[in-house]
């Protein structure tokens, strides 16, 4: 028997009985996320609007929200636990585990849903109507991630360079931060060209398609499709990054760095470029860095991504599946008004509320209708979505931070890769932690590239087994699609 049909046989007996009760107009429709907790007043405040407007919609709907811790993993934790007990509510959002769910058949087909709604359609970015296709259970309409490199216009200036738009050329100005006094402490040479933490994936995001990396699987010299971890390309690019972290340009403490290390470097003139992992968090970062230096009007200048041997842009974006997102249960008995809540959110109406914050807190009206925002909307953040059609009545994002998302937009390519059944996820993972081993030793030196062969010797026995077990059945399934999905053998 099936969780899924284990879950129907339990709540018969609960469905008889509710049965019998006389229906009201109001539908009660059960909600857990990290981010909306009874325990926040702007949460619940939230939900109360939100409800307020739905009901102007003609949808009245009792939003019941469900508290479970919200930090990362435990919410992960606690959300797994409270599904495998039996306890479903009709909207949940995943940060991890929604894949198991989906193969019991727990979560709903949103597809359908989604053809047929009057906003959630027009609001997506590109990249989430490619992953619904390839999986269609989790909805996330935010734009992707996409870090980018950020510098100190001052310092940059300073050292009278424009920006690069090469690899060389970044090379050259990580040497030129390192070697000037720009913090002006006296001692040059003191300060890093760039500063990363826990791996190099920001660096790869800009770096992937520089040096040919194109996507997940690319083929080798033999015309064989093969993981692009253990090609050429992936080879001379990690070879570049060793070669920074050997002249003192890049961070080789990266590996133990946290985040909030990694941006203390920053603002401190320890080290003169770090990457933002969205536009607004760039916007963080200005505001910080102008805390850190009162008095000075410090801005910050987006770097593009260089041109390289292997061509140019942002790196592909996974669309094999959202990582994250929102889900419908498919045992839910109001599937309907589940849909309506998606789709006000994904609404101008429920953009205003979610990206605006709450009148005379977040922001104001003028008697002309102009927005202004006040100092709260610092500490204001969207629950739902970041609808792509949804146009501010005032910016919210500074220049540098626009022309962040300009990019990712206009930088947008899918990769190839796939989704991967959980089965698999043991053996997957193990040949990640393999690679990302090997690369932070031949950064920091503790490995040079004359080991490449044993690195590969190492990750393949994890990865290929996975892979051979599962081209064929991939091959079959996107064989009717235009994918670049590697064929069977």
């Amino acid at each position: 028997m099936t969780f899924k049909k284990l879950l129907l046989a339990t709540t018969a007996v609960a469905m008889l009985g509710a049965s019998i009760v006389p229906a009201m107009a109001q539908t009660t429709l059960r909600l857990v996320s990290k981010d909306l907790l009874t325990t926040n007043p702007d949460d619940v405040r939230l939900i109360e609007e939100i409800e307020a407007g739905l009901k102007a919609k003609g949808h009245d709907i009792d939003i019941q929200t469900i508290d479970l811790p919200s930090g990362t993993a435990a919410y992960a934790d606690a959300l797994g636990v409270m599904l495998l007990s039996g306890d479903i509510p009709d909207v949940i959002y995943f940060q991890g585990g929604d894949q198991k769910m989906a193969e019991q058949g727990i979560l709903e087909d949103l597809t359908p849903w989604i053809e047929g709604s009057e906003n959630i359609k027009a609001a997506l970015w590109p990249h989430n109507v490619e992953r619904l296709a390839n999986y269609p259970y989790l909805l996330y309409i935010y734009p992707p991630r996409g870090p980018q490199p950020v510098i100190r216009q001052d310092w940059l200036d300073e050292l009278g360079l424009e920006a690069p738009t090469t690899v060389e050329e970044y090379e050259a100005l990580f040497q030129a931060i390192h070697d000037a006094d720009l913090d002006g402490d006296g001692t040059p040479g003191n300060t890093l060209g760039l500063t990363g933490f826990g791996n190099t994936s920001e660096l790869d995001s800009i770096f992937n398609q520089a040096f040919g990396v194109t996507g997940t699987w690319m083929k080798n010299a033999e015309g064989q499709w093969v993981n692009s971890r253990v090609t050429d390309a992936e080879k001379a690019k990690i070879e570049f990054y060793a070669r920074l972290a050997e002249k003192g340009l890049f961070d080789k403490e990266f590996v133990t760095n946290t985040f909030d290390v990694k941006e203390d470097k920053f603002y401190t003139g320890k080290a003169g470029v770090i990457f933002g992992s969205s536009p607004e968090v760039i916007d963080i970062y200005a505001g910080k860095m102008r805390q850190a230096h009162p008095g000075e009007e410090i801005e910050l200048a987006v770097l593009p991504a260089p041109t390289g041997p292997g061509g140019q842009g942002l790196a592909a974006v996974d669309v094999s599946k959202e990582s994250r997102g929102w889900a419908i249960s498919s045992l839910s008995e109001n599937k309907e008004a589940a849909v309506a809540l998606l789709d006000f959110m994904a609404s101008k109406e429920g953009q205003d509320l979610e990206r605006l914050g709450f009148a005379d807190v977040h922001h104001t009206v003028g008697a002309d209708g102009a927005v202004t925002f006040t100092d709260q909307i610092s500490t204001w953040y969207a629950r739902f979505f970041n609808a792509a059609n949804w146009t501010p009545p005032t910016p919210l994002l500074s220049p540098t931070a626009q022309t962040a998302l300009d990019n990712i937009k206009n930088g947008f390519v899918a990769d190839n890769a796939f989704v991967w059944p959980a089965e698999y996820a043991a053996e997957v993972d193990a040949a990640e932690q393999v690679y990302r081993s090997w690369v932070a030793r031949f950064v920091t030196g503790e490995a040079t590239l004359d080991q490449w062969q044993q690195f590969v010797d190492e990750y393949n026995p994890r990865a290929v087994h996975a892979w051979r077990s599962m081209r064929r059945r991939c091959w079959a399934a996107s064989s009717a699609t235009t994918r670049a999905t590697p064929p069977p053998p």
